[in-house]
């Protein structure tokens, strides 16, 4: 049977400044949706009814989403008139916050572009975290694997992803590294710094259900990929491996929310820094 072809999302990232928050969120957004096809198209430094035009025009032409962070407001009003006129769909993640927080201070912000570039360097470690951990998601960037603050690695729909998309937000610097049943993970998880490492678990039957609702997702017959057998002998190939290293620390993500799982995933990565004596944190917050 032919594989379906991938679903294609193009996203146009607008700005008025420098766009780096924008493209931030939808990098931080298309990788949550594996087997989807993301063309972000970049427009920074958007000022003249003239580039919105053109901006609108691309996104009509391709039905695609438009993603903005405008805060002069003739040229928000101006996009946001279009895109209702086109009937296409936009995301205003920065005029709406603008208003709440003018209205809560009694002050009219500064409405001037690009202002976010005197922002501290918190905020750039964050975007810098965002983009390293897009890079190397899925056992992507293997090569510049040592730069990161933490290492993720476990079986398939083990909530790598997720889990490393939210560490980012909050300026840490991850990777993640798949598990395959049978397949020797690369030379690089055991040449990085091992205490980086932190190995994901899941029990069989939440791991069974979440396979089963991608397989009915993708529409596919998904063979052994949700066999409770096959994954029991995943899962415990997985634990050999995890005892192979550090040996790393394991973290059982069952019935657990993303910020639960990230907490220990953060105590483990602190611990493990304070037990080499280590005083200076990589990240922002935990």
């Amino acid at each position: 049977m032919q594989e379906p072809e991938p679903r294609k999302v193009s996203l146009f990232v607008v700005s008025d400044g420098g766009g780096a928050t924008a493209e931030a969120v939808a990098e931080a957004v298309a990788v949550q949706f594996p087997g989807v096809h993301f063309q972000i198209e970049r427009y920074p430094g958007v000022r003249t009814r003239e580039q919105v035009l053109t901006v609108v025009r691309e996104a009509e032409r391709h039905r695609g989403i438009i993603v903005h962070t405008i805060v002069m407001t003739e040229i928000r009003r101006l996009l946001l008139r279009e895109c209702r006129q086109r009937v296409l769909d936009h995301v205003d993640l920065i005029g709406p916050l603008l208003g709440q927080v003018s209205q809560k201070v009694e002050m009219r912000p500064l409405l001037r572009p690009g202002v976010s570039r005197g922002l501290s360097d918190d905020y750039f470690q964050r975007i810098e975290a965002i983009q390293f951990t897009v890079q190397h998601d899925d056992g992507q960037g293997l090569e510049t694997i040592d730069q990161a603050d933490i290492v993720l690695t476990g079986v398939s729909r083990a909530s790598k992803t997720p889990l490393s998309v939210f560490l980012s937000m909050r300026g840490w610097k991850v990777a993640n590294v798949p598990i395959v049943l049978g397949v020797d993970p690369p030379r690089e998880l055991y040449e990085v710094d091992q205490r980086k490492v932190v190995g994901l678990t899941i029990s069989r039957e939440e791991l069974v259900q979440i396979r089963k609702h991608r397989i009915e997702a993708l529409g596919t017959g998904g063979g052994e990929y949700a066999d409770p057998d096959k994954i029991s002998e995943e899962l415990a190939y997985c634990r050999r491996l995890f005892r192979r290293g550090y040996p790393w620390p394991i973290v059982d993500i069952t019935g657990k929310s993303i910020e639960e799982s990230a907490k220990e995933v953060i105590s483990w990565i602190e611990s493990q820094r304070v037990t080499a004596g280590f005083v200076e944190e990589p990240a922002l917050d935990s």
